[in-house]
């Protein structure tokens, strides 16, 4: 048998599988417009919200909400967009084959602002730290926050009815800042937006987007509740969300969070999520509402249901009164990116063509078949460092300060070498609280005598933390940390100062 008979039975046979294999298909044109929904559905979410982000901790939000379609502007300028964009561009330019490393690498260089996560990560990167290692619990006390659940739209977008792609693409992009819960949150909205596509009931998508996760993962049980007490409570949102309140707004691990109203866990946000889809019923306005209603992250959560909605009725069935504003903007740049409106619609619509296609899938001039594709949650990892039990200010008898120490507002500053702060807590891990600058100095930590490791206070500019060293697992009971000023710094740092706040404290769960 000949190369070339060889290959003709094999195309044969490739085409035969295709053609019983079980299908779906969409046109070009639909595609492209449920790509278009996508887009432009985030934008007006997170446009809707924006005025409210964090306005209402552990409350629901009672303002006046209100649209006018110049507010679509505003979207231009969100986090929640441009850094996802950012990944867009390492998949436009490198490929589809991009490594963890190579996505941290184009962030690490990125020059926007960035909180939590995003910033532990930035910072563990410009350490020298390698994604994913940037986003392991071990540099990223913020793994478990918000921050990958905001970016992974993009990966949804670009996966039309193929969970596995958006659990493969996640795990590539989400660990450069994220870890576990934090992790599945994009594996999750990736996994709503990828049923979309084929689906017409929220619910059916919300179910989608919980089955690309662990079942025994926490996310996973947060999920699970929300249907369940929707199902039992279809016409009580409000009940729903005391019900979330009541079970999972408590323990956030985050520095910020700990012990305070404010929570940035991807958990509890992407519930608010699956709240306005489950709840809205299909209309967008109503969607948006509940969700920013939801409180805490606002903009980010109606954001990602009203991209998810945008999906399910095409761009083309978004109703005017939201997309109006869109058509005198699409070819304007987004910040900090090359792409704009129309340019990522139709980089999303490339990359969704080239996946389908990877995934045994074919495209033709007028229509993409999709192999239908059942998904694989990954592995489970979880991880906890523990229950927050007590903020320890620089003010508490837990501290003894020695040397030139002095006080500044709400910190102990010291820049030479050789002063020491020493804290005496009781728990399971402790986070050690400071001023993080572009001026920060170093300082040997060393924990119940082990060997000493390096904290540095330098970080890069639009970076903010204040999470200067942590530690988890320890054994419970008393322990001694050991702070000591080097004089030395960051060869980028314009000082060695070093500036102390506090520290957060965790017991065993």
């Amino acid at each position: 048998m000949t190369l070339g008979t060889l290959v003709a039975c094999f195309l044969s046979v490739n085409v035969c599988v295709m053609a019983n294999a079980a299908v779906r298909r969409i046109s070009r044109a639909e595609l492209e417009d449920k790509i278009r929904g996508g887009w432009a559905g985030q934008m007006i979410g997170v446009a809707y919200g924006a005025p409210t982000e964090f306005k209402a901790c552990g409350a629901i939000g009672t303002w006046e909400l209100s649209w006018k379609p110049d507010q679509i502007e505003n979207a231009i300028h969100q986090d929640d967009l441009y850094v996802e964009m950012t990944f867009s561009r390492v998949m436009d330019t490198i490929g589809l084959n991009a490594t963890s490393a190579q996505y941290g690498e184009a962030f690490k260089n990125s020059q926007y602002h960035l909180w939590h996560a995003n910033a532990a990560a930035r910072r563990a990167l410009n350490r020298g730290i390698k994604a994913p290692m940037s986003g392991h619990p071990k540099y990223n006390i913020h793994a478990n926050d918000i921050d990958f659940q905001i970016e992974a739209d993009f990966i949804g977008l670009m996966c039309p009815g193929l969970p596995r792609a958006v659990v493969f693409y996640a795990d590539r992009v989400g660990r450069v800042m994220n870890y576990g819960d934090g992790l599945y949150g994009g594996m999750f909205v990736g996994g709503m937006y990828a049923a979309a596509f084929f689906e017409k009931n929220p619910r059916r998508v919300v179910e989608a987007g919980l089955a690309c996760l662990p079942p025994q993962s926490g996310y996973a049980q947060v999920i699970r509740d929300v249907l369940d007490w929707s199902d039992g409570s279809p016409n009580d949102w409000r009940g729903v969300w005391q019900k979330l309140q009541d079970k999972w707004d408590k323990d956030d691990p985050c520095p910020d969070g700990a012990l305070a109203p404010f929570n940035i866990d991807a958990r509890l946000n992407g519930a608010y999520i699956a709240m306005g889809l489950l709840f809205g019923g299909g209309d967008l306005g109503k969607t948006m509402e509940i969700s920013t209603r939801c409180g805490q992250d606002s903009d980010c959560n109606p954001s990602s249901a009203a991209g998810v909605l945008g999906v399910m009725t095409g761009y083309s069935g978004i109703p005017e009164i939201y997309k109006s504003g869109i058509p005198k903007l699409a070819d304007k740049k987004f910040d900090f990116t090359e792409y704009s409106f129309n340019d990522i619609c139709q980089s999303t619509l490339a990359r969704a063509m080239a996946v389908v296609q990877r995934y045994g899938g074919r495209v033709t001039d007028t229509e993409l078949v999709i192999p239908q594709q059942s998904p694989k949650p990954p592995k489970l990892e979880q991880w906890n460092p523990g229950i927050p039990e007590k903020k320890i200010t620089i003010r508490d008898a837990a501290w003894t300060w020695t040397g030139q120490w002095r006080s500044d507002k709400d910190a102990m500053v010291a820049e030479g070498p050789g002063n020491e702060a020493i804290l005496k807590f009781d728990g399971v891990a402790v986070a050690v609280l400071g001023r993080l600058t572009q001026d920060g100095g170093q300082a040997q930590v060393c924990l119940d005598n082990r060997k000493a490791v390096v904290a540095d206070a330098y970080i890069v500019d639009r970076t903010h933390d204040n999470a200067l060293w942590h530690v988890y697992g320890l054994k419970p009971g008393p322990h001694t940390l050991r702070i000591v000023t080097t004089g030395k710094a960051d060869p980028r740092s314009k000082g060695t100062k070093v500036a102390l706040q506090g520290a957060v404290v965790y017991r065993a769960p």
